[in-house]
């Protein structure tokens, strides 16, 4: 991290452990943070779409964030990513992780209400007036159901607090254009493009995979910095596999805690609904992609140890929604 960029380069988007009644295991939390701060990540996303923000109450992102500052001690930023698609909303809650200590935003496209171009734009720039926190815009056409378009990226890039922009849009051509025209920082938001992202001028990467491996992720940072392109693709090649069980077959972080449970890095595996673990068909196919995973620092998964039945299902939390 610097003055340039406050986030760091490796940044995780943190899965938020639970026990198996669905309440937030929250030694569960801390223990992970250090382990992937541990093995090399510099930034962590709490609240953001893989660690369930949608099904977190504001209570436990706001406490997401305090866990997160008092567990990393300065070695991570500590991002919340949370926001919502009510403006009104976004900046309370922003307002409030200042408070708790976070470094810095992210801000996700308006879900669900489908604004124009306009009304992204204004969403944006009412929620970064309203913090001195670094901002990260959040492009993720697949879940919002829209795309901030380019025109609307070049406008946003004029204000002071927009820093940079999580693409998981993968459109790698609009990424350079935007790079030769702003300053704005780019970090891969699809786990596959976080070599092509890097090779482009991109930053960094904000992973769901990095929750089983930041090491690698590490290497392949540290690689492009010093423009050694060939480690980069050799670690690249190696997360291969992992990556497509991970990301293809159930959401991120249903694939992801199913995993981390495996290796025995999290309590349980439990999600909270309306997301449920893998079905057996689906957990089969994960399996059978981990088969392939070859050299991938620290992850042995010759003790992974797959629990379907614990995965099965999801959870009703005691406390339910998104109440302010």
């Amino acid at each position: 991290m610097s003055a340039n960029n406050p986030f760091g380069q490796v940044l995780v988007a943190l899965v938020t452990p639970m026990l198996a009644d669905g309440e937030v295991d929250w030694s569960g939390v801390e223990k992970h943070i250090d382990d992937v701060i541990t093995a090399g990540a510099d930034g962590i996303v709490v609240t953001g779409t893989t660690g369930e923000t949608s099904t977190l109450t504001d209570a436990e992102k706001i406490r997401l964030v305090e866990v997160g500052k008092s567990v990393s001690a300065g070695r991570a930023s500590i991002i919340t990513g949370g926001g919502s698609n009510e403006t009104a909303h976004a900046i309370e809650l922003y307002k409030a992780s200042a408070r708790a200590g976070a470094d810095g935003v992210m801000i996700v496209t308006p879900y669900y209400n489908k604004p124009t171009q306009a009304g992204v734009l204004t969403h944006f720039r009412m929620v970064a007036d309203a913090t001195d926190l670094p901002v990260i815009l959040y492009d993720i056409p697949g879940r919002a159901g829209i795309p901030i378009m380019y025109e609307t990226i070049l406008r946003a890039a004029k204000h002071p607090n927009i820093l940079a922009v999580k693409d998981a849009k993968g459109d790698l051509s609009e990424v350079s254009r935007v790079l030769n025209q702003t300053d704005l920082m780019y970090f891969a938001g699809d786990d596959a493009n976080v070599l092509p992202t890097l090779a482009i001028g991109g930053t960094g990467l904000i992973g769901v995979t990095a929750n089983i491996a930041p090491g690698p992720y590490r290497t392949i940072v540290d690689a492009v910095n010093n423009n050694d392109l060939a480690t980069a693709t050799a670690e690249h090649q190696h997360l291969e596999p992992l990556v497509r069980a991970i990301m293809t077959h159930v959401p991120g972080t249903v694939a992801t805690k199913y995993v981390l449970h495996g290796l025995g890095r999290i309590s349980t595996p439990r999600v909270r609904l309306p997301l449920v673990g893998p079905e057996e068909h689906e957990a089969a196919v994960i399996e059978d992609e981990l088969d392939l995973v070859k050299n991938v620092a620290g992850v042995d998964f010759s003790n992974f140890r797959p629990d379907r039945n614990a995965a099965a299902g999801g959870a009703l939390p005691k406390v339910a929604g998104t109440t302010r």
